[in-house]
Formats: structure tokens, sequence, C-alpha cells
């Protein structure tokens, strides 16, 4: 009975004091790796990009199996574990390995990626951004740049993914005809949009006891400015860059879209890291929202739902 009694006391004790959650991670230790590829048909992303990686990850201590899948522009690689592997000490060797494939990449390639951790079960909120006076394009930088930002500093969030049906750009159109008449290349236009938009240093220089520094500002968001560039001088005159294009702020080609009760609008999935309780986080979560909703326009409201089979936002986009 003492034995009893004592069992009954521990098994209550170690019921109120266990972890709980609403989405337990139920799959095995995976690390995922993406490599963007602008421009490139999946063909090519498959034999140029994921194959390699493939083949650098395969034979790693602990790995279970590797899926993959290529898009155009896209490579995913997912490496999964076995599950007593440490997910940290599986990052550790995907990123040792990916060192290896990484100077194997076709030029203008970005470098493997290992995306921020979190599982199956993880997407845990689903936000959407709305507004009557605001445009789908301003909604999607306040959303990159306002709330997602605030979300992240959460702790316990992995990540937080934007889907919009536009994103804002700033545009080069270049005019071929223009650019004969000027004798102006690609090669010239690509460098300056490469290295025109920079501040630079100056050092400094001291008088009266105090020391100032000098910069050479050159950075700019203003569209007007930014088409003042010169590409280079001919007979003595220069060359503007909006002598040979139209320079505009626009959004960027739309390859899907979101939307909210039937209306456009900016749609976010918040996804959780690894053994976080659900329900914790979800408290943390709502007082970084109440406080990203005072510090919005008055005209813009944020719409958030706990991820259920009863949510009501849907999400469309395409790959």
């Amino acid at each position: 009975m003492v034995l009893s009694i004592l069992i009954s006391i521990g098994g209550v004790y170690t019921a109120t004091n266990m972890e709980t959650d609403v989405f337990p991670d139920l799959t095995a230790p995976t690390v995922v790796v993406m490599t963007e590829a602008r421009g490139m048909a999946p063909e090519e992303v498959e034999q140029l990009i994921t194959f390699p990686i493939e083949t650098a990850v395969n034979g790693s201590t602990g790995i279970r199996r590797v899926r993959s899948s290529s898009a155009q522009g896209f490579s995913i690689v997912w490496v999964e574990f076995d599950w007593d592997m440490d997910i940290y000490n599986a990052r550790q060797v995907v990123a040792e390995k990916l060192q290896t494939v990484a100077e194997m990449m076709p030029e203008g390639v970005g470098s493997p990626t290992l995306m921020p951790q979190s599982s199956i079960m993880g997407e845990i909120y689903i936000l959407a951004l709305t507004s009557d006076e605001i445009s789908n394009m301003e909604l999607r930088s306040i959303a990159d740049w306002n709330v997602r930002t605030r979300l992240l500093a959460v702790d316990g969030v992995a990540q937080v993914t934007a889907y919009s049906k536009e994103k804002k750009q700033y545009q080069v159109l270049l005019n071929p005809d223009k650019m004969a008449y000027y004798d102006v290349g690609i090669s010239e236009v690509t460098a300056l949009l490469m290295n025109g938009n920079n501040n630079v240093s100056g050092g400094f220089i001291e008088g009266s006891g105090n020391r100032y520094v000098v910069r050479g500002i050159s950075r700019t968001a203003d569209v007007e400015k930014l088409g003042k560039r010169v590409v280079k001088f001919k007979d003595g005159e220069p060359i503007f860059l909006n002598h040979i294009a139209e320079v505009k702020i626009a959004s960027a080609p739309t390859i899907g879209a979101a939307t909210f009760e039937g209306d456009d609008a900016v749609v976010m999935l918040v996804t959780k890291q690894p053994n976080v309780n659900t329900l914790d986080l979800t408290d943390k979560i709502d007082v970084a929202l109440d406080d990203i909703q005072q510090a919005l326009p008055s005209t813009l409201k944020l719409t958030a739902k706990f991820l259920s089979k009863n949510a009501l936002l849907i999400v469309q986009w395409a790959m």
C-alpha cells in the first residue's frame, strides 16, 4: 500500500508538470537545404544543383534518407536523420558537407542554405493583412519589414513566411534602341546597378579639437535620383540611366496569390521551432500581435487564426 501511494503521488506530480503540446513533433530530425538558381529550368536545377548536393550529403553519419525537389529556379533537398540524432548535430553534419559542394555550383547560383529548423507540424499561426486603402504591394512591404521582423524576435518562432500577389521591386526597363543610339552595353548598365548605389568612406578630418567623418553619400531609394546615375560619358557628355531605360517602382512578376475572405491580402504562416511548447508560444505571439496592431496604421487590419481544420483563411499560391 505504501508503495502504491508513492507511485500514485509520483504519477500525479509527473502528470501535472509534464509538457503538453497541441501539435507534438512527429517527424524525424530533418535538415532542409535550399538553393536559388534564377532562370534555370527544372532539368538544369536537377543536374547541376540538386544531384551534387544529394551526392555530397549521402553517406553521412545517421542519415536515413535524402529526398529532393527541383523546380524552376529552386532546389530543395530534405536530409532526414535517425530518430536519436540531435538536430543541431545533424545541421552541423550537413553544413560541413555543403562546404565541399559550394565551389561546384554554377556561376550565378546562390550558395546552398540551411533553412530555419522546423517540422511538418510546426505551422501554428496564420495571419492576414488587409486594407481598403493600402495597395497589396505596400501591404507586403509592411508585412516584411514590420510584422515579420517583430514575430521573428519572439522566442520559439522559427520562420515567418509571407505570401501575396504583389511584391515591391525597383525595376530598370532597358530600351534596346536607345542603348544602341548611345552606344551603351548591358555590362555597363549591370556594373552601374551593382556598384552605383553605395555609400563610400572618405576617412576623417580634424579641426578645432574635433574629428569629422567624411562620407560619400550615394545610396538612395528615390527613383528619380536613381535615373540620374551616370552610365558613361560620350563625347564629353554624360549618359544617364534614364536616357536608356525607364526606372520605376512596380510589382515583381506574379507567380501566386493570397486571399482572405475572397479579397487579395498578405498572408503569413508562422512556424515554431522543434521542442517548443505550442501553448506557451501562442501566448507570446498573442502579446506580440497586440503590440504590432497598435503600431500599424488604422487603415490596416491584422487578422490572426490559430491553425486548425476550422481556420477560415484561404491561401493560394503557385510555384
